[in-house]
């Protein structure tokens, strides 16, 4: 008896093949692989900024995004601000979010896992002890951050908790939040 097996392809919208050309192509070229990613941020009022995204350096020269993106940020009203905007660390747990499920595509695509949905529920515990300087011993970010996906995908449980960590393992923002780098501030 033949058992014929038909592959359904799979289309999570990653391009993988670029992504390891481009990954093979950068090992033989590692100045390529030096990227300057660029925010500009302009206060408006209050606590109220707008952070612009324009372009970026990489591959050896200056890139423009197709489009200018712009993110506001402000705090709530019990902040005694005007709520134009999500708030700064929002906007992190945002990052984060993003990061992660774009890495759950790219894995997913790459092991040819098809997704139906994938959503990141991400939470992060504050206390204002901190920023208001009530107490100096308390820190001014997050104490603990939790991520808690619910994914739909043809693949079973562990093959899903395997793309999540994988996409964990090879997320920039995550590794932002865990291992943070040098931050420089200074004045012109």
């Amino acid at each position: 008896m033949n058992v014929t097996t038909q592959m359904t392809p799979v289309n999570n919208g990653v391009n993988v093949e670029a992504l390891i050309s481009a990954r093979d192509a950068l090992t033989e070229m590692p100045a390529a692989a030096e990227f300057t990613w660029r925010a500009e941020c302009e206060w408006l009022n209050g606590v109220h900024s707008r952070s612009t995204v324009k372009g970026f350096y990489g591959l050896g020269e200056e890139h423009q995004h197709a489009e200018t993106f712009t993110f506001d940020a402000d705090h709530p009203a019990c902040f005694a601000a005007e709520d134009k905007g999500a708030t700064p660390v929002e906007i992190v747990l945002s990052a984060l979010a993003s990061c992660l499920c774009a890495g759950v595509a790219s894995v997913a695509q790459n092991r040819g896992i098809q997704l139906h949905s994938v959503v990141a529920k991400v939470e992060g515990d504050m206390s204002l002890y901190g920023i208001l300087g009530i107490d100096p011993d308390v820190r001014n970010g997050f104490k603990g951050i939790r991520v808690a996906f619910d994914i739909d995908a043809d693949a079973s449980k562990d093959e899903i908790a395997a793309v999540v960590a994988q996409s964990q393992k090879r997320s920039a923002v995550f590794d932002i939040i865990t291992n943070p780098g040098n931050v420089r501030v200074s004045v012109s």
